[in-house]
């Protein structure tokens, strides 16, 4: 194998990894807050993103949701 492909397998795997372990990260949009404040009022109100919660589930984990789901479906027919 190419160091290039090692690099890329160990980016993908250490990915796949933290998303098993800590399936939600900060929330883009609020930074993590929660809340984030309007444009033309300058207001704090709850980020309607992650609903106020700060967390949002990462794409990885949304993708193994989904395949999972996918497993599930199949199996079941």
């Amino acid at each position: 194998m190419t160091p290039v492909m090692l690099v890329t397998f160990a980016a993908v795997s250490f990915y796949a990894i933290a998303c098993w372990v800590r399936p939600f990260g900060r929330c883009s949009r609020c930074k993590g807050a929660g809340i984030h404040q309007t444009f033309i009022t300058h207001r704090y109100q709850p980020c309607r993103s992650c609903r106020g919660a700060g967390l949002r589930l990462r794409i990885g984990r949304r993708v193994y949701n989904y395949l999972a789901a996918v497993q599930r479906g199949g199996a079941n027919r």
